[in-house]
């Protein structure tokens, strides 16, 4: 793969290309001067200027075609796998500058052909034009001499040169915000260029058998895969959320098995929380004990979980991993709330309420009374209690909503048919 300097390398290359091009094909004009600079660095009032051809990068893309190799790159911890290339193309204006006339149209033609007649750039010629050899490192300038590091020649993929067609609006918004005077144009692509990072990554050692005896993969005539799979997981009470002491229904199938643990991962969590439930004889269903208490109040905050399961199914000594499903974990308000208050100029309502599990500072907090919603006082250590300065909520009993992180406190009863809201889920706020 080529390095960082790959860019200025395909430049020089086709500038060298062009420069040489003009000296072996005769052309009538003589000298010509091939430059790469920026449009508007290029001198249009000399009168005794030679005719010149300019090469500029104006713009690169990612190449598509290379997208996707060596995805991913990182696995789960952060640790690198693989070296992705940074796969581009460079796209090119082609500019032709005279001060006689026809000057710019025969250098411009000139120019086109030498392209269209080397639409790849072959190894040999890149070592070529990138090589001080011939007139000595030292006379060069120190920026050409970097280009010989470039390993441009040795990238796995060919370089070609291919015409771009640019519309005249699209032409001239660019000599726009070029802020040049506008001389005979065309665009070309060049692609692909590959630049690939050096570093030490991580590989798994090679398979020494694969399956018992070495007979290959087990086939198995079935739509159902033979692994523990996770379908749902059912919290109780027809509730969309679990709560801190709730036996979640994990539902799926080849769920049973020896050395049975069920994850449970949230954001906040350096490593998951573990429940360990030893021989699970159910193929189809675990029931899994969510704990409580004021340790799992600390250590199982509210909001989304991934749940898997890992297990050793019966006449197999190594471990299975589920899939991966999500479970809520509900947040509780304390009610009444320790204290709720209305200011008497404002009327607007102040109330501080006790909530379980504890609250991290990471974590958004809401409160909802009254059709009233704010937002939890900033803590800076995680917290049991919260404070809300809300409107003007409307005195009386008020329906109480507490949200953290996207996942609600548990207010319909849906045991009852049609569902009702818990009427313990209320407070009566003061006029």
């Amino acid at each position: 793969m080529s390095n960082a300097l790959a860019l200025g390398a395909v430049t020089a290359v086709v500038r060298n290309l062009l420069d040489n091009g003009f000296i072996d094909s005769g052309a009538p004009l003589s000298p010509v001067k091939v430059t790469a600079i920026a449009p508007d660095l290029v001198k249009l009032d000399d009168p005794d200027a030679p005719p010149s051809l300019n090469l500029f990068l104006y713009r690169t893309t990612r190449n598509l075609g290379w997208a996707e190799v060596g995805l991913p790159s990182f696995d789960y911890d952060g640790t690198r796998l693989t070296n992705p290339p940074l796969a581009l193309n460079l796209h090119y204006l082609l500019t032709a500058y005279g001060v006689a006339d026809f000057q710019a149209e025969i250098l411009l033609g000139y120019a086109m052909h030498l392209l269209h007649e080397r639409p790849v750039l072959d190894r040999e010629a890149i070592r070529r034009a990138l090589d001080p050899s011939p007139l000595g490192a030292t006379i060069l300038p120190p920026a050409f001499q970097a280009l010989t590091a470039a390993d441009l020649a040795d990238q796995v993929d060919s370089i070609t040169i291919t015409d771009e067609s640019l519309d005249s609006e699209e032409m001239s918004r660019l000599w726009s915000a070029i802020q040049a005077h506008y001389r005979p144009t065309t665009a070309y692509v060049v692609s692909v260029v590959l630049i690939e990072a050096r570093k030490a990554t991580k590989n798994a050692l090679p398979v020494l058998t694969r399956g018992p005896k070495d007979v290959g993969v087990f086939v198995n005539p079935s739509i159902v895969p033979p692994y523990p799979t996770i379908g749902s997981i059912e919290p109780p009470l027809l509730q969309p959320a679990a709560r801190l002491g709730d036996t979640v229904r994990v539902t799926g199938h080849d769920l049973d098995g020896s050395s049975t643990v069920v994850r449970f991962a949230h954001r906040l969590l350096e490593t998951p929380n573990e429940v360990a439930i030893g021989t699970s004889t159910d193929a189809s269903e675990i029931d899994v004990p969510i704990p409580s208490g004021p340790t799992a109040e600390q250590d199982w905050p509210a909001g989304v979980y991934s749940v898997t399961v890992s297990l050793i199914r019966p006449t197999e000594t190594a471990a299975h991993e589920s899939n991966v499903a999500a479970m809520l974990l509900a947040p509780e308000p304390e009610l009444p709330p320790s204290s709720i208050t209305r200011d008497a100029g404002t009327q607007r309502v102040t109330v501080k309420l006790d909530v379980r599990p504890q609250v991290r500072p990471a974590q958004e907090a809401m409160l909802t009374l009254g059709g009233f919603t704010a937002l939890a006082d900033p803590i800076s250590t995680p917290a049991s209690s919260l404070t809300f300065e809300l409107g003007v909520v409307p005195a009386g009993s008020q329906w109480v909503r507490l949200t953290v992180d996207g996942v609600e406190s548990l207010l319909v009863d849906r045991t009852k048919e049609p569902p009702v809201f818990d009427p313990s889920q209320s407070v009566s706020v003061p006029a």
